[in-house]
C-alpha cells in the first residue's frame, strides 16, 4: 500500500503540519493572554471605582453634616429679629400674664370632678397652645434687651389688659363644680379670648417686629376659632 511517508513530498507535508501546529498553539497562547489582560483590566477598573466610592463617601457625609449644622445655627440665631418698637414690648409684656391666667383657669378646671369631656379636652388644648407662646414671647423680650415676665401674676395690676379675670372671678371658678364649673369656665374664657384678640389686633396695627406681628396674627386666628367652639359647647350644656 502506498504511504504518505513514502511519498517524495513527505518532507513538505510534515513541514506544513508542523507550521499549522505551531500556529494553532501560538493563537491559543495569544487568546489566553488577551483574556487574562481583559480580566485584569476589568478588575482594576472595579477596584479603582470601589476605591473612589469609598473615599468619596465620608467627604460627602462630612459636607452634609457641616451644611446642616450651619443652617441650624443660622436659624436659631435669626429666630427673633432685633427690630422692634414700644408696641412690640407692650404686646409681649401684657400678653404673657394674659396667657398665664388662661393656663391657670384651665388647670383649675381640670382639677375638678365631673367636668364634661369636651370641655376638659378644650382646657387641655388651651394649656398646650398658650404655654409655648408664653415661652416664645419671653424669648422675644430677651432678644430686645428686656426682662422676661415670669412668676405668679396674682396680685399684679391688670388694668389695661382686656378680658382679664378679677380675683372675684377666679374665686367663683374655684368654688364651682361639675357642669356649673364648665359653664362658668367657658363664659369667662370667651371674654378672656376676646380681650386677647383685641390686644393682638393692636399689635398687628402698631407693632414693628415681624415675629411679634406674626404671633399676634396667629393669636387672632386661633382664639377667634376657639370662641366659636366655646359658644357651641355652651349651647350643648
Amino acid at each position: 500500500m502506498y504511504s504518505i511517508i513514502d511519498s517524495p513530498h513527505a518532507h513538505l507535508l510534515k513541514g506544513n503540519l508542523m507550521k499549522r501546529t505551531i500556529t494553532l498553539a501560538t493563537l491559543a497562547v495569544a487568546s489566553t493572554l488577551v483574556l487574562s489582560a481583559c480580566a485584569d483590566g476589568t478588575e482594576g477598573e472595579n477596584t479603582d471605582a470601589t476605591t473612589i466610592a469609598t473615599t468619596s463617601a465620608p467627604d460627602t457625609a462630612e459636607t452634609t453634616g457641616a451644611t446642616t449644622g450651619t443652617e441650624t445655627e443660622t436659624g436659631a440665631a435669626g429666630e427673633v429679629s432685633a427690630e422692634h418698637n414700644d408696641a412690640d414690648i407692650m404686646f409681649a409684656q401684657m400678653m404673657i400674664p394674659h396667657h398665664q391666667q388662661a393656663v391657670e383657669m384651665s388647670e383649675m378646671l381640670l382639677a375638678k370632678d365631673d367636668i364634661p369631656t369636651e370641655v376638659a379636652e378644650f382646657a387641655e388644648g388651651v394649656i398646650d397652645a398658650q404655654g409655648p407662646e408664653i415661652d416664645r414671647m419671653n424669648t422675644m423680650l430677651e432678644a430686645w434687651g428686656e426682662e422676661p415676665v415670669t412668676g405668679d401674676m396674682g396680685g399684679m395690676d391688670h388694668g389695661g389688659m382686656s378680658g382679664m379675670m378679677s380675683e372675684q372671678d377666679m374665686a367663683a371658678l374655684d368654688d364651682a363644680q361639675g357642669t356649673e364649673a364648665a359653664q362658668l369656665y367657658l363664659e369667662q374664657m370667651t371674654a378672656h379670648h376676646e380681650g386677647a384678640v383685641e390686644m393682638a389686633r393692636d399689635e398687628v396695627t402698631d407693632g414693628q417686629n415681624p415675629q411679634a406681628i406674626a404671633l399676634a396674627e396667629q393669636v387672632i386666628e386661633d382664639q377667634e376659632a376657639e370662641i366659636t367652639q366655646m359658644e357651641q359647647m355652651l349651647n350643648a350644656l
